[in-house]
């Protein structure tokens, strides 16, 4: 093995690594799956009082208590649970039952949530907060543009932040936008530069690419970032920087560089080959944590950027894994592949020849993240598919058995 790699999870996915072990702990302990019957074949109507009480156990200890509740909420007619919700957002005493209304508010489209968004904005809770920023990011208004460069200066939530920076990086057309993230690339904390480095690359931020650059000849633990991020930008001029540290980057980077390689569509077979060659070896291997962990995010980012291929050795490897130190690390990469991706892994699995353990590896995953604000539109999109599809369809009995078996 000449690479290797440890995905510093940056941004919103280090908040999965926070609790990768326990999401471990949750695998080896069993947490019971609340197991969903047959879906009913439309939205339900339910009694005031029933929404009521499922939105109060939203936050419930019990995980069994708040899946149920929160399958009652979703599967609720938008008519009846949109108001219920707003309503919860505003009113609720329980802070954690604040912020679950508003992620499962999302689910159902509605144009009156962007109100509770933006007044989510200023909450001094941090989870409405970031779950506010994530909305912004996938649904971008210019006009908050101002109330985001300013919040930039005094936002310090560890979890947060990162959400604040990726929801200015949908402005990349704003001057002031591309100001304030240079900068911020360039200073404070590696955890909030790791984050800004993640949000260029992702939106692909040309502006940044002589910042980006620049990072990416440092070595130190922002280099595997800025690789990576030079890579989803797709301009092949990075390939000079890349082929250079490339010769010289410690184990750790490798994967990384390797992945940004094949994104800018260069060898990208071989590439992708040895990813997943690391990830068999790092499996086979004692003591090798490091890269198996790096290797499996760099599969992901290539999966999510197309290449199916990717996301199969991640199913390959992950399946047959008695080993938590091997199978939790690819699970939670093969999650992130779904929620960034979902199209490219819903079509995967439905031609998967053992679908049901790969739904099962990627239940796992999901176990682990944190996003819960796109896994709430992967719930909703799973939801639309199956009332939307025929019955007896294939993509019907997937969605099925997807939200059975990722208890949504």
């Amino acid at each position: 093995m000449t690479k290797s790699s440890v995905p510093r999870w940056t941004g919103r996915t280090q908040r999965s690594q926070t609790c990768f072990f326990l999401g471990v702990l949750c695998v080896l302990c069993g947490t019971p799956a609340v197991g969903a019957a047959q879906e009913p074949n439309a939205p339900q109507a339910v009694t005031a009082a029933q929404l009521q009480a499922a939105i109060a156990k939203l936050g419930d200890l019990d995980y069994a208590t708040r899946t149920t509740a929160s399958r009652t909420v979703r599967r609720t007619a938008s008519t009846q649970a949109v108001p219920a919700l707003l309503q919860a957002v505003g009113e609720q005493a329980d802070g954690f039952v604040r912020y679950r209304a508003l992620v499962l508010l999302t689910g159902f489209n509605d144009p009156r949530m962007k109100d509770s968004m933006r007044e989510s904005l200023v909450s001094p809770n941090d989870r409405l907060r970031a779950a506010a920023y994530g909305f912004f990011e996938h649904n971008p208004d210019p006009a908050i543009v101002p109330q985001f460069l300013t919040a930039l200066d005094k936002e310090q939530g560890e979890f947060v932040r990162p959400e604040l920076v990726r929801a200015l990086a949908s402005h990349g057309g704003d001057p002031r936008v591309r100001q304030a993230l240079l900068r911020e690339a360039g200073r404070g904390e590696d955890f909030f530069r790791s984050a800004v480095i993640e949000a260029l690359g992702d939106h692909k931020a040309l502006y940044a690419f002589d910042a980006l650059t620049a990072i990416a000849k440092l070595d130190g633990p922002l280099q595997d970032d800025a690789a990576l991020a030079l890579g989803k930008l797709g301009d092949k001029r990075a390939l000079e920087t890349l082929a250079a540290i490339q010769r010289t980057a410690p184990r750790p980077t490798q994967p990384s560089i390797a992945a940004a390689i094949c994104l800018l569509g260069v060898n990208c077979e071989s590439h992708t080959g040895y990813l997943a060659d690391a990830l068999k070896f790092s499996n086979k291997n004692a003591g090798f944590q490091e890269l198996l962990r790096s290797a499996a995010a760099g599969l992901a980012a290539v999966a999510v950027a197309g290449h199916p291929e990717a996301a199969e050795s991640l199913i390959a490897i992950g399946v047959p894994a008695n080993d938590d130190t091997t199978r939790a690390p690819v699970a939670l990469a093969l999650a992130t592949v779904a929620l960034r991706n979902t199209p490219l892994m819903v079509t995967l699995l439905e031609k998967h020849s053992d679908r049901e353990k790969a739904i099962a590896l990627l239940a796992e995953g999901f176990d682990m993240l944190e996003e819960d604000l796109d896994k709430e539109r992967f719930f909703a999109l799973a939801r639309r598919t199956y009332w939307e599809s025929p019955a007896g369809a294939p993509r019907r009995a997937l969605m099925q058995t997807l939200i059975g078996k990722l208890d949504f």
